[in-house]
């Protein structure tokens, strides 16, 4: 195991060609947009994105699970190549992705982010400050991710839109036979993404040879992004 840049172990996943370079140190952004299906595809078909994960924050119930969630609320984890994508493009994407007048009046699906240090507390404050002097009154949560912090959901929330396509989710899990290993790979992130209609034709056509996965693999999430 190697530590990535927030400390965490970092999984050395490198049988597919796109995960074997995936840059070492990453920064990680925590969002939520209601149900953490849809964020996990948007998110990890972005350019940048090196991996997501899907769980739960926001709350102080100890040890939330997906039937016991107390008062924490659906996100979903982001690491990315600042190199590539900024924090502010992702909050750029957060913003556009969900109404910031609305709030859903159950916790669990709320819009929210969590800054994960001072950097982006500033960026996250600029962008709200922003978004209110165009749009008016913003309801959406902005907070730290203060203890418990963030608290992985179970596997079969995680890329569960490449879970729904049989084939496409064999292939990867033929590679990597481990959840973590599933979960934390940038192939998976993407393919979650195009399988669940994000994405463009131009980006997939960019990296599909980089998947390493056989052609009629390809077709059918090409099929998909079309």
């Amino acid at each position: 195991m190697t530590r990535d840049g927030h400390g965490r172990d970092a999984l050395p996943i490198h049988s597919l060609p796109l995960d074997a370079t995936a840059p070492r140190t990453v920064e990680t952004a925590t969002f939520g947009l209601g149900c953490f299906w849809g964020p996990d595809a948007r998110f990890g078909v972005l350019p940048g994105v090196v991996r997501t994960r899907v769980g739960y924050a926001g709350g102080s119930t100890p040890s939330p699970t997906y039937r016991d969630l107390g008062d924490h609320t659906e996100v979903v984890q982001v690491d990315f190549d600042p190199d590539v994508l900024s924090y502010r493009d992702l909050l750029d994407q957060f913003w556009r992705s969900h109404d910031a007048r609305a709030r859903s009046p159950v916790r669990q699906y709320q819009n929210l982010v969590l800054w994960h240090d001072e950097r982006q507390r500033t960026a996250v404050e600029e962008s709200r400050a922003a978004r209110e002097t165009r749009r008016g009154h913003v309801s959406t949560r902005t907070e730290p991710l203060s203890s418990p912090g963030f608290t992985l959901a179970e596997d079969y929330h995680q890329k569960y839109h490449l879970r729904g396509s049989g084939e496409v989710f064999d292939a990867v899990c033929a590679v990597y036979d481990e959840p973590d290993a599933v979960r934390e790979s940038t192939v998976a992130a993407r393919l979650n993404g195009f399988v669940a209609g994000y994405g463009t034709p131009g980006l997939f056509d960019a990296e599909a040879d980089s998947y390493g996965l056989p052609a009629d693999v390809l077709e059918t999430v090409r099929a998909r992004v079309d």
